[in-house]
């Protein structure tokens, strides 16, 4: 098997990865609970173990430190539970902040939250935009494109928002699951510096945007409807380690096989709220 690089060229599966420090942004799940329901995870009927909740969160952070990350950590609101699932905040892409503007009342106000937090720490091309998008829940970016969702949150219109601001082709891409409503949900980059390596789950997609991640990706990672009810594809890769849910077990050894490292983690109280691993994990690229 071989994977493509940005060139064209051809690498072995089997060739060694490698990885850069990545800077993250989390927030803790202090105030997290499942009080209202806007995607088919969330059931207030299913109370939420916060300490567990925590403990599981914290380990994730540590996991990350330890394998020489930085880890930034936004400061919660009690009257937002769902900000633990950082990732929705905003797209940053060498060093521009295109932010949210969530599709739900209920998360509304955490764009705001975002939006200041990237100004008072030196961002100085934050975006408020003009149609709605779920920063990185619906945008996906690799070596040579911005990957983006539609369908459940994001509008269309947000598409060529963010290729106006980043200068980077946009592909669109339509989910067609209630189940998997964001695109982080459905697709992980892996590799997004040597060349555009990516695992997903075909039947979140429509027909259409099947054949496009066909044609783009052929020598992608698929995933089973086990790992992706595992949340497996909500997962976060730094180009050797890729952090998954545990219980996503059928991905383990596709990845071992390219050359990945996985690292297994219990994030099952998040995935209560319809997150996992990347929807806690905000990457501050540039």
């Amino acid at each position: 098997m071989t994977q493509r690089d940005t060139s064209g060229t051809q690498r072995s599966c089997e060739e060694p990865s490698v990885y850069t420090p990545r800077r993250y942004l989390m927030c803790p799940p202090a105030y997290f609970a499942v009080t209202y329901s806007i995607n088919p995870w969330m059931d207030p009927a299913k109370p939420v173990d916060l300490p567990l909740a925590v403990a599981q969160w914290e380990r994730l952070r540590d996991t990350y430190r330890a394998l020489g990350h930085t880890v930034e950590e936004l400061v919660p609101d009690p009257e937002l539970p769902d900000m633990v699932y950082a990732a929705n905040g905003a797209l940053v892409v060498d060093g521009r902040v295109l932010g949210a503007r969530f599709a739900h009342p209920e998360r509304t106000r955490e764009a705001a939250v975002h939006r200041e937090w990237y100004r008072e720490r030196g961002f100085t091309e934050v975006r408020e935009p003009e149609h709605v998008n779920e920063g990185e829940g619906d945008f996906a970016v690799t070596a040579s494109w911005l990957l983006a969702g539609r369908g459940f949150r994001s509008s269309p219109l947000s598409h060529p928002e963010a290729q106006e601001f980043f200068g980077r082709p946009v592909i669109g891409l339509d989910l067609v699951d209630p189940r998997f409503y964001h695109l982080d949900t459905a697709l992980c980059v892996l590799d997004d510096t040597r060349d555009d390596a990516v695992m997903y789950y075909p039947q979140a997609f429509s027909p259409g945007s099947r054949a496009v991640l066909a044609r783009l990706f052929p020598d992608a990672i698929t995933a089973g409807e086990d790992d992706a009810r595992a949340f497996g594809l909500n997962a976060v890769s730094d180009g050797l380690h890729v952090l998954l849910p545990q219980a996503a077990v059928g991905l383990f050894e596709p990845l071992r096989e390219r050359g990945y490292e996985p690292v297994g983690v219990d994030l099952g109280e998040l995935l209560k709220g319809g997150g996992s691993v990347k929807c806690c994990t905000a990457e501050l690229r540039g």
